[in-house]
């Protein structure tokens, strides 16, 4: 088995990783994340994911690369991470009783034979009718600013939400491992 590699630094998606008892090691990838005019979601995370896989593939020459990356889709706007209270505040005021999109791409570089899969995987959250004296507690208690859709839904996050729907929860936290183990198992990995 080619050694795996998550092309990422994020804490939520290695802590999602580690669910496969699977050596991998993490690197972060350095490419520009801007949002081309014009680009569907769904294009825009699937490119990003593999850009991110790519990435590494010279500095890890013989990996199965993962990359990922996740919008948040309100209606026809696509939601960043927040980065400040006061950004966070607007998003979830403007999710507040809608529907929100989570679009994650998802993706396997195989930098020996230079072949990629890539996928999107979506799951929506139906969020529950919030306050902003709501919005305010749970962003103090959480300051979920580098999350999209300004929540996290694996800590108190999952508190806005009405329902969710889809084939694979853990895309809601950036790494859909169902899709993976799919992936990964294209590429010959044994997973215990």
């Amino acid at each position: 088995m080619l050694p795996l590699l998550l092309a990422s630094s994020s804490p939520y998606r290695r802590e999602l990783l580690e669910r496969l008892r699977l050596p991998f090691v993490c690197a972060s990838p350095d490419i520009d994340e801007s949002h081309r005019p014009g680009e569907p979601a769904i294009e825009l995370v699937k490119r990003l994911a593999c850009e991110k896989a790519q990435a590494l593939a010279e500095r890890f020459a013989g990996h199965l690369i993962i990359g990922s990356d996740q919008v948040a889709v309100l209606g026809e706007q696509i939601l960043g991470k927040p980065h400040t209270f006061e950004r966070a505040l607007e998003q979830l005021s403007a999710s507040s009783g809608k529907s929100v999109s989570f679009l994650t791409g998802l993706a396997l570089y195989n930098s020996q034979t230079g072949q990629c899969q890539v996928d999107c995987v979506a799951l929506t959250v139906h969020m529950r009718e919030l306050d902003t004296d709501r919005i305010a507690r749970y962003l103090k208690a959480e300051q979920p600013y580098d999350c999209a859709g300004s929540f996290k839904a694996e800590g108190l996050g999952v508190s806005l939400f009405r329902s969710t729907e889809g084939s694979d929860a853990t895309s809601l936290i950036g790494l859909p491992l169902i899709r993976l183990v799919d992936m990964l198992l294209a590429e010959g990995v044994k997973i215990p």
